[in-house]
């Protein structure tokens, strides 16, 4: 079925292009959305009256995708997970997580216009996405994706580190210590009562 597209439709095309879809689709989706009309001649000389209005609003989207790609490549999202000992992922990170963690970094992105290698990523590293933007441009995204275990064996590393050790007791200054403070009796040697009123009149 032949269509005029009402509106910019992702992977059909942009607002007063003619296009050929199948006829469910059409009749199913686009029609019901009003996000098409059928191809005549009317329709047809309604959309060449707005082709000015149309091609303007074109040309403000395309600046604004510039925009856009400039500020999407110059982000890198980085993404603490839960993985076993060899890297894998529990789990995977999406699209729909993606698109959350740039929506954090101030940038509203459909999670359909998010790619992804492989569709997901399931082990630790870097990565790199590709986000749709209006028409056929795209942005690069840095991804990395890092593991909780490491980082949590890094921090225990750092916290060993940083605690103070003991400093050993020399002999020496044990041997002062007795020398100074305290008599030293030979084993077996007996105390006087006269020797212990001696060290109590002394003291």
């Amino acid at each position: 079925m032949k269509i005029i597209l009402n509106q910019d439709v992702y992977n059909l095309g942009e607002e007063g292009d003619v296009c050929v879809v199948a006829n469910g689709y059409a009749r199913n989706f686009l029609l019901p959305q009003n996000m098409a009309v059928l191809f005549n001649k009317q329709n047809s000389a309604i959309f060449q009256s707005r082709k000015t209005a149309i091609e303007k609003r074109k040309k403000e989207k395309r600046a604004a995708s510039a925009g856009l790609k400039e500020k999407i490549e110059a982000i890198t999202l980085e993404l603490t997970v839960s993985t076993g000992d060899t890297g894998k992922l529990f789990g995977s990170v999406t699209n729909a997580n993606i698109a959350e963690e740039l929506k954090k970094a101030g940038v509203v992105i459909e999670r359909k216009k998010i790619e992804l290698p492989e569709h997901t990523i399931k082990m630790v590293g870097e990565f790199i996405g590709k986000v749709k933007l209006y028409g056929t441009e795209s942005a690069d995204l840095k991804i990395i994706i890092k593991s909780d275990k490491k980082i949590a064996e890094s921090v225990k590393a750092k916290k060993t580190a940083e605690k103070p050790v003991e400093k050993p007791v020399e002999k020496e200054e044990v041997e002062a210590v007795s020398e100074e403070g305290v008599e030293e009796i030979t084993p077996g040697e007996e105390i006087t009562e006269t020797e212990v009123s001696e060290s109590v009149n002394e003291a």
